[in-house]
């Protein structure tokens, strides 16, 4: 079996050829059901496990969600459920966020162990709103939330206005504030593009904790936009100017072998996502965000001790 192990010659990763495509599945399967990428989780596995630390594994990351992505996106897509605004508004405030992200990553935090402190904090609080036992009047809630929608609803856009965009799914009408949504896309665009884990990745629990629209409604969207934004990161890794010596291009091969096993994954999960219903899926994405919002802290004062 030594015929599987390999070394990546960019990233210097020495690894079985089957682990990256299997852990980005296991990944993906769950995250793409909330319209989170699997680069949400990967990029601690490759940091942790893979031992793959320099700034190029956030270019690499991105090559995961430019790969894996796709497959996720047509199927919500064919299920009538992108929502075309949403999508639109979170790829126009990412991107700006992403070029800021880039040079923060390269020239201010080679090892971003302060960052971390702070994004460990942010993502603690989104937990917090998210997970279902803390939600305020969860009692009241639970009834309704715990409902699966129509397997046949589909998201239709009702009115989109310079400061509003309203829209339905199923029977149930939703809106959100257009300038507010911007604002909150350019600034996880930063975290983003730091992070490598693209400008939309890490929206969707602001969509779902502050402006309260239902996961099945937006996962398409914050996927999409995520895949969007993330040919910019990896442009800007590829060509932008970096400080001497840093590495930055990303490892294709990893980053393609990852794609693989994720695709497969954000496939399967955005097909069997409309079975789920809204409760489990929040209540997932809460404790996704909490690992990794423990993972970024435990890694920062690891990196200070």
């Amino acid at each position: 079996m030594d015929f599987l192990r390999y070394v990546f010659p960019v990233s210097g990763v020495e690894t079985w050829l089957w682990l990256p495509p299997l852990a980005a599945f296991a990944i993906s399967f769950f995250t793409s059901m909330v319209g989170v990428s699997g680069a949400f989780l990967l990029l601690p596995f490759q940091m942790s496990v893979l031992h793959y630390t320099t700034p190029s594994v956030s270019a690499t990351n991105l090559v995961f969600n430019l790969v894996a992505i796709p497959s996720g996106v047509y199927r919500y897509m064919s299920d009538g459920r992108m929502n075309w605004p949403l999508l639109w508004a979170i790829t126009v405030g990412t991107l700006p966020g992403v070029v800021i992200g880039y040079y923060v990553r390269v020239w201010w935090l080679p090892d971003p162990a302060a960052f971390k402190i702070f994004a460990g904090c942010v993502l603690l609080y989104l937990a917090w709103r998210l997970l279902p036992g803390f939600l305020p009047g969860w009692r009241n809630l639970q009834t309704a939330d715990a409902s699966v929608p129509p397997r046949d609803a589909v998201v239709r856009t009702l009115s989109v206005t310079p400061a509003r965009v309203t829209f339905r799914f199923g029977a149930e009408t939703h809106a959100f504030n257009l300038p507010a949504m911007l604002v909150l896309a350019f600034l996880v665009g930063i975290v983003g593009g730091v992070y490598g884990i693209g400008g939309g990745a890490i929206i969707a629990p602001f969509c779902i904790a502050f402006f309260r629209l239902p996961v099945h409604a937006i996962a398409g969207a914050t996927l999409a936009a995520t895949f969007l934004t993330s040919i910019a990161g990896v442009a800007f890794y590829n060509f932008l100017p970096a400080p001497p010596g840093l590495a930055t291009h990303p490892d294709w091969l990893l980053g393609v072998l990852f794609g693989v096993g994720g695709a497969l994954g954000m496939y399967a999960g955005a097909r069997l996502q409309r079975y789920v219903p809204h409760t489990a899926l929040k209540a997932l994405l809460g404790a996704l965000v909490a690992l990794l919002a423990v993972h970024y802290l435990l890694a920062s004062v690891t990196s200070n001790g």
